[in-house]
């Protein structure tokens, strides 16, 4: 079972206790209304689906029910960093030479 750390608790907690919310940083359009159909559909349903180090949104369901960020390894499925929501993606990741 993996263990996810919540930002706002300040403590591990098993995998079951968390839901995945989809890819973070995904910034929204000022004028949603005047996109194109294509445009739109890459907004709400196309996402990134790459190999290694993704971003994250998740929440604690079962804790403080807040969202927050997360890095994540697609490979090994470990969480490399979480972090609060509305705070920028990290310039450095932990263990990241340079």
């Amino acid at each position: 079972m993996l263990l996810i750390r919540c930002p706002y608790c300040e403590e591990e907690r098993p995998e079951l206790e968390f839901r995945n919310a989809g890819e973070a940083h995904v910034v929204r359009s000022t004028n949603i209304a005047g996109e194109s159909e294509d445009d739109f559909e890459k907004y709400f349903f196309i996402r990134a689906n790459p190999k290694g180090v993704i971003y994250e949104r998740w929440r604690h369901i079962h804790g403080c029910a807040r969202f927050f960020n997360a890095v994540r390894d697609t490979v090994t499925d470990k969480f490399v960093m979480t972090y609060k929501a509305g705070e920028p993606k990290p310039a450095k990741l932990p263990g990241a030479s340079k």
